[in-house]
């Protein structure tokens, strides 16, 4: 019986699901169950990075895990089952192909002479060849076969046993030499005994954890090549990263020469390190260069004092109405784009390239940038134009604090207006941020500094922002656009605009 997802059967695969919106492949980051644990309905068994978010899975079924299809770090196309759960696992043992095993078969004759070599074989070898009976939960399936050896080589026999002897600390008996060589490389005492077994035994897979194989991969190194120094044998990413470095260090010189006009290719790749691009660091830059390079931008800037805001920021500070909620300059900036937008309606829309029609949106769905350790994510606060002050302090509250936890679902990504980029946490004057695909304008905040300033006539010190709001000149044209900046710049110079405008 193979693994199927009819309900009727007793082994059934969780299929790797697309939880965005037309989302092609997943990375798994972390499993949370291994091979034999029991797991319910509703359950998070994996964690997935997706070209959007990072999503916890929950399997839709209940059992005990009979096998994980792969390992962390790899890619995996949706579609593709990940996990293969056993439904019923009290009707007893089954074989590596998911065939349960009859009880009264276990005193059953010797088997024919097809098999006598599988069960004359030492346990551990020759599994893979025979219909051995094995614990539900435990058996090898034949998708990780590959992963250990099964039948040793007649003229290795030897050999492996002096490996396994030197493992257990015992000493290895005499063996003859595998095969001819040179006496200069023997082929068992190359290596002290523990970290050289790997090594040795040449059908055996090099071990190592699941990150420490994505490092090598990355790095374009053979983990069968590397001296392991853990224990038992295990390749580190230490054992990685010296391996790394042998390979791309330059000579050694037999004697001093003078040096080179210029360092040589490799001595600079030694000090370099490659991310691969891949999960939402890939997605930002490929929707960025397609917005650069498909919407014609337009940026405009303002500077604006902005003291009297900052007044209205500590009296909603010490209002009860607020108490418990957080208050700073972004809440009555994103307030004063939400007004800006009312006034001018045609900003808060997208270009539909295929029908050649401008779709202004009656809702705003506005975007926050957020950095996080995958890369900038722009969550969106749905209906915000409905929300009062109160309600949108706790919704940017809320936006901030699961995209920090990396929490953030694609569906929170999705569907946005405008945005809005507050580089002046970084203590950045301005910028020109590139407006996120499917909308039309996005506005960049700038640090608020103490600065003279003429009020009334005079040279005082006053607290000065620099606005920019970049715009798709396609369906926003730059009287339109000016507008909209002007807007948002008299609502923070004179807040009490939130009341007459809004």
């Amino acid at each position: 019986m193979t693994a199927s997802t009819a309900s009727d059967q007793r082994f059934r695969e969780f299929k790797m699901p697309d939880v965005g919106e037309g989302l092609t492949e997943a990375e798994i980051l972390k499993w949370y169950v291994a091979v034999g644990d029991t797991v319910s309905d509703g359950q998070v068994v994996c964690e997935v990075e997706t070209a959007k978010a990072a999503v916890e899975l929950p399997i839709p079924f209940d059992g005990v895990v009979h096998e994980l299809r792969f390992e962390e770090g790899v890619t995996v196309d949706v579609g593709t089952a990940i996990i293969s759960v056993d439904t019923r696992p009290g009707e007893g043992p089954v074989t590596a192909t998911g065939d349960v095993i009859d009880p009264a078969a276990a005193g059953a004759p010797a088997q024919p002479a097809a098999h006598a070599e599988t069960a004359a074989a030492p346990e551990g070898e020759g599994q893979g060849q025979g219909r051995q009976a094995v614990l539900v939960g435990y058996g090898a399936a034949p998708s990780s076969t590959k992963r250990r050896p099964r039948k040793a080589r007649p003229e290795a026999s030897t050999v492996g046993a002096a490996v396994q002897a030197e493992l257990n600390g015992h000493a290895a008996p005499a063996a003859a030499p595998v095969a001819p060589a040179a006496p200069a490389a023997p082929a068992v005492t190359a290596a002290p005994a523990v970290t050289g077994a790997p090594a040795v035994v040449g059908s055996a897979r090099p071990l190592a954890k699941p990150p420490v194989r994505k490092l090598a991969k990355d790095l374009g190194i053979d983990l069968a090549a590397v001296s392991p120094t853990g224990p038992d044998g295990i390749v580190t990413r230490e054992d990685v990263h010296a391996a790394h470095q042998a390979s791309v260090a330059p000579p050694v010189q037999e004697a001093p020469v003078a040096a080179p006009a210029e360092a040589p290719a490799s001595a600079w790749a030694a000090r370099e390190t490659r991310i691969p691009v891949k999960g939402v660091r890939k997605a930002t830059a490929q929707a960025m260069v397609a917005s650069a390079f498909t919407a014609p931008h337009v940026t405009e800037f303002v500077t604006v004092d902005v003291t009297r805001t900052m007044k209205l920021v500590q009296r909603l500070k010490d209002d009860p109405d607020m108490a418990g909620l957080r208050v700073n300059p972004l809440l009555l900036v994103a307030k004063a784009f939400l007004v800006a937008i009312r006034r001018n309606p045609d900003i808060n829309a997208s270009w539909d390239e295929e029908n050649q029609e401008i779709v202004r949106k009656d809702y705003v769905n506005l975007g926050i940038a957020a950095a996080t350790p995958r890369g900038l994510i722009v969550p969106n606060i749905k209906e915000a134009q409905a929300k009062t002050l109160p309600e949108l302090s706790r919704a940017l509250s809320d936006l901030v604090s699961t995209a920090r936890e990396g929490k953030t679902s694609p569906a929170e990504m999705s569907g946005g207006t405008v945005t809005i980029t507050n580089v002046g946490v970084f203590g950045v004057d301005t910028g020109t941020p590139i407006i996120n695909p499917g909308e039309a304008a996005i506005l960049a905040f700038g640090a608020i500094k103490l600065q003279p300033w003429v009020h009334k006539g005079k040279v005082k010190p006053r607290y000065v922002t620099t606005l920019a709001l970049s715009f798709d000149h396609r369906l926003v044209d730059g009287e339109l656009g000016s507008r909209v900046l002007a807007d948002i710049a008299a609502v923070l110079e004179h807040p009490k605009r939130l009341l007459t405008w809004g």
